[in-house]
């Protein structure tokens, strides 16, 4: 039986997540989370989402983003 990447689970009903040349074989949506999700470069929480990325660095927000000295980066469009 394929076992899962993350928590080493034996399961007949595993599937595999790829992300550009990364693939892992996991057991549930919650492995597959721990084991395929970028982590917040500040706060080091999963990002789930699409996350805010500043010169190759992602942050799961903009809040994150300022408190790790990007403050140019914010949560809403500039409406003129």
């Amino acid at each position: 039986m394929p076992t899962c990447d993350t928590c080493g689970n034996d399961y007949d009903k595993t599937f595999t997540v790829t992300r550009a040349d990364v693939t892992g074989t996991y057991d549930s949506f919650e492995c597959a989370v721990q084991g395929m999700a970028p982590v917040c470069a500040h706060c080091s929480c999963r990002i789930l989402g699409h996350g805010v990325e500043v010169d190759n660095t992602i942050y799961c927000c903009a809040h994150c983003a300022r408190a790790a000295g990007r403050p140019e980066v914010t949560d809403r469009a500039e409406h003129h």
